[in-house]
């Protein structure tokens, strides 16, 4: 697994190298280094689910480097790893008569519970996509903002998960913020015929000009950084955040 850093670390230095002999950099050792450490589960002429690869990526990353999943730290974890309070509450079945519901509602087995949980990025969910289209019988591309997406994690939203036998509702409440968070915005979801996307927009409420470097918020938990990259060649350019104070009042909600 150790091959997988090395490799890595070499694309990263050929990458930022300001004198490279070359202009391009090849990443084939690196994507070789890949399908040998995940048994081909991710391979180079297969396509395969970004967010699968990157939570194995980075998991990955920190057991080669002598990390492990309670106690010892690194880089990966120092850098990408947050945590939070999940809250979860088991609901009865919704045909049972209204009586006997409050009866199991009573139990100790329906009673909300609380568990730590680490995390290296956080899904975003997105509202179900319209079916019926607009006067000029074309589909309406809803626009949902950055922050209503961002509600799941509040600690006050509940969430309802259902499986085979039972249903649940759960709700997230962020402790502890990474120096860098990533978002992951769920767009695909699997039906009974095939992969279906969702096309909704997310506007983020952060305006950065062109070339400015990447900027990082401090809250009472941790920096949230939030990258933005211009176009080669051109000069740092001012940059703007109008709307920190909602950022700063979401996070000191947690």
């Amino acid at each position: 697994m150790f091959l997988l850093v090395q490799r890595f670390g070499e694309l990263m230095r050929k990458l930022w190298n300001p004198r490279n002999f070359k202009a391009h950099v090849s990443p084939h050792e690196m994507l070789q280094a890949v399908v040998l450490c995940s048994k081909k589960n991710f391979q180079i002429t297969k396509q395969g689910d970004g967010v699968d690869f990157l939570s194995w990526f980075l998991n990955a990353l920190h057991s080669a480097l002598g990390g492990t999943k309670k106690k010892k730290k690194t880089i990966v974890t120092d850098v990408f790893q947050g945590s939070m309070r999940i809250f979860t509450k088991k609901l009865p079945h919704p045909d049972l008569p209204a009586e006997e519901k409050a009866q199991l509602l009573q139990n100790a087995e329906y009673q909300e519970t609380m568990v730590e949980s680490t995390f290296m990025y956080l899904t975003l969910d997105l509202p179900t996509a319209p079916l019926y289209e607009d006067e000029k019988e074309q589909l309406i591309i809803p626009q949902v903002p950055l922050f209503s997406i961002l509600a799941k994690f509040n600690g006050a939203t509940e969430k309802e998960y259902k499986t085979y036998k039972e249903n649940f509702l759960k709700r997230f409440q962020l402790t502890r913020l990474p120096p860098y968070l990533i978002f992951c915005i769920k767009r695909f979801t699997k039906n009974n015929f095939f992969m279906e996307k969702n096309p909704t927009i997310v506007n983020f409420p952060i305006t950065v000009h062109l070339g400015s470097p990447p900027w990082c918020l401090n809250s009472g938990f941790a920096k949230l950084g939030v990258c933005f990259w211009g176009a080669f060649g051109i000069s740092p350019g001012a940059q703007t955040c109008p709307l920190q104070s909602e950022v700063l009042r979401f996070l000191g909600c947690l």
